[in-house]
């Protein structure tokens, strides 16, 4: 039944299977996405306050910006997308290895969200992977392709320095100081989603992935520079996201709502798909320790802005989170103060 379920087994479909038509209501209606200029920061600015200044801007209008400059290669990006395609294009006995339905499980192929709790099915399959700390993971990685490991442990380790100097910043802009995330967090996290989007027969019917918040601190996301799919939820209208070329996307997730009292948003995302031609993106999530007490800074806390949320360990809320159907109403509802 599982292989059956996966989509990137080369199989074309002349129509949209109906698990996952989803109801009239629920789809994307793509004649209403608009075009926005959105923000793009370069990070190699001298200028480091003017820098802080447009991440802080960019966090409390958008909850998302797009990063130039970021210190990550333009070979390890090229290289990791490269590989991940290849991994898809395997054949599905060779992939199956990986399959599990559980969420939890720290390495893992799977299809939509969660098959569990998936009422209608998601036009995605992804390999997750967890990346930190690396020897502890890397050698249950997938080893077909041959290049897979190194690869993808290089990216790893470059996307996990960017995230902590993002962090940096987003902590200088809310006022606190520089490290002040990163303690909060603890020993963070990190895991990676690869996500392959097949063509698709139909795609006004059904979703790549439908809007949702991310339960992490902040989402890093390389883009297929040649597909489009990325939407972000801004002012009750959804935006398509152009992608650029050497330019990595990054979304706050729900954590950084809370540590930030609300000022900052968890952006509202989705993806779409296409029906001419597959697309590819990597995800990487960096994410509270599990211990990790996460609540609204004390110092933005006043008469006129109340704490918003009660204290949580991230533990308790990643797996609430897993619980629910993904396009649910955002899992930090449910740890208001």
């Amino acid at each position: 039944m599982a292989q059956s379920m996966l989509l990137s087994t080369g199989i074309h479909y002349e129509n949209l299977p109906q698990r996952y038509v989803r109801p009239m209501s629920e789809r994307p209606r793509l004649s209403e996405v608009v075009s926005e200029d959105v923000p793009i920061i370069d990070l190699g600015c001298h200028d480091k306050e003017k820098v802080v200044r447009q991440i802080g801007d960019a966090c409390k209008s958008y909850g998302f910006f797009q990063v130039t400059n970021h210190g990550v290669s333009m070979e390890s990006m090229q290289k990791t997308m490269e590989v991940g395609r290849e991994f898809f294009h395997l054949p599905v006995e060779e992939k199956m290895r990986f399959y599990s339905e559980d969420p939890l499980k720290k390495i893992r192929l799977s299809t939509s969200s969660n098959v569990a709790k998936d009422t209608v099915g998601n036009w995605r399959d992804y390999l997750r992977l967890h990346c930190h700390p690396l020897e502890e993971f890397v050698h249950d990685w997938p080893s077909n392709p041959s290049s897979f490991k190194d690869v993808v442990s290089a990216y790893c380790k470059e996307i996990r320095q960017l995230g902590f100097i993002i962090m940096e910043a987003i902590s200088e802009s809310l006022g606190l100081e520089k490290n002040y995330i990163k303690m909060v967090m603890g020993e963070q996290g990190h895991h990676m989603a690869i996500n392959y989007y097949p063509p698709c027969p139909e795609p006004e019917l059904t979703y790549g992935l439908p809007g949702h918040t991310d339960p992490n601190a902040v989402t890093i996301l390389l883009l297929d520079e040649q597909v489009a799919g990325l939407q972000v939820l801004k002012d009750g209208k959804w935006i398509a996201i152009d992608p650029c070329p050497n330019t990595l996307v990054v979304n706050l997730g729900d954590q950084i709502q809370a540590l930030s009292n609300g000022r900052y948003k968890s952006v509202r995302h989705r993806a779409i798909v296409n029906s001419n031609k597959e697309r590819i993106s990597v995800a990487s999530f960096l994410c509270p320790a599990n211990d990790a007490i996460i609540s609204p800074a004390k110092q933005l806390i006043t008469d006129e802005s109340p704490a918003m949320y009660k204290n949580f360990t991230y533990d308790e809320y990643y797996k609430k989170f897993w619980t629910r159907n993904l396009e649910k109403e955002p899992c930090l509802e449910l740890f208001k103060g």
